[in-house]
């Protein structure tokens, strides 16, 4: 029997989740540990946006019950994304080269490599404890199909040692028809695990790649990101906006055997919904519901009704 399909969601603290999913005055401190009574998974983001601490990852660690995987976006730096100077460590800001808009700009190669170090040393407390998934490498769209992308892909696998690396694709160089095998087999031979996405089609947005299902390491790894494609590219839209969307049971009801099929070609699998905004409930017009909560429910009823082993999502989607 396959390993059953882990459901989580992409954060435990957006808005939508802090204003809808939680019992009402919840103090912020104790999410987690409520988050963690209705799923065993979570994706932490925060970190993509300021390297974590040692100690704050033992809160984590802390707040969470044996078993709990939580999979950790990469800082911004070591995905190639601009990141300010201001938010790196003190000790590191007067090497870093910037450019007009106090934005790290090209970093030689050992200080980047510095940052992923002192990154991989606040997850110990994750990882002592067996709680650490995978480092999830969500690539900017302008990070294309070439030799030196796939260099870089290459160091980057070597820094994370025997941690696990996630990749995730924003230009659709990576999986058009001409380019597709490559990349997957280029991914299988580093040992990077592939992320799956569900996310708006277009046949024009190169920032929006196609649903191209595959397993290229021991995890099988999935993100639902929404079908918004009038917000995607929203020039100044927020992340909320971007993805705001909430799937209806025939959507996710699409992936029930494809789930299936990947739990079967890998050693773990993961579903985690990343569309982070609030509709209206269906069920009751005067409430408001979390988008990621409620989908991840819809999905574990489905993959249940399916026969589809399953884990998260469970209990109630809203306060």
């Amino acid at each position: 029997m396959p390993a059953p399909v882990r459901i989580g969601t992409c954060s435990w603290a957006d808005e939508a989740l802090s204003k809808y999913f939680y019992p009402p005055k919840l103090p912020a401190k104790e999410r987690l540990a409520w988050y963690a009574q209705f799923f065993d998974t979570v994706e932490v983001d925060s970190t993509y946006y300021r390297l974590p601490t040692e100690s704050m990852v033992q809160g984590w660690a802390d707040r969470t019950p044996a078993g709990f995987t939580m999979h950790v976006k990469a800082f911004g730096m070591m995905t190639r994304h601009p990141v300010k100077l201001e938010v790196l460590p003190e000790d590191l800001r007067d090497a870093m080269p910037v450019d007009a808009r106090g934005r790290v700009d090209r970093p030689p190669r050992e200080l980047r490599g510095e940052v992923f170090r002192r990154f991989l040393e606040s997850l110990e407390p994750l990882r002592s404890e067996d709680k650490l998934g995978g480092i999830l490498f969500q690539l900017p769209s302008y990070i294309v199909f070439k030799d030196a992308s796939f260099e870089y892909l290459e160091w980057a696998r070597e820094q994370l040692g025997s941690d696990e690396m996630l990749v995730e694709f924003r230009h659709r160089s990576w999986l058009d028809e001409d380019n597709r095998a490559e990349t997957l087999s280029f991914l299988e031979r580093i040992d990077a695990a592939y992320v799956t996405v569900d996310a708006p089609q277009s046949g024009t947005a190169k920032n929006l790649v196609p649903t191209v299902p595959a397993v290229t390491a021991g995890t099988a790894y999935v993100r639902f990101h929404g079908r918004n494609l009038g917000t995607w590219n929203k020039r100044g839209g927020s992340a909320a906006e971007r993805f705001d969307y909430l799937y209806s049971d025939a959507e996710l009801g699409e992936w029930t055997g494809t789930l299936k099929e990947l739990a079967g070609a890998s050693e773990q699998t993961y579903a985690f919904f990343n569309n982070n905004s609030s509709s209206a409930d269906p069920d009751n017009p005067l409430n408001r519901l979390s988008q990621a909560a409620t989908n991840a429910h819809q999905l574990r009823m489905l993959l249940d009704r399916s026969g589809v082993p399953a884990t998260g999502g469970g209990g109630s989607t809203g306060a």
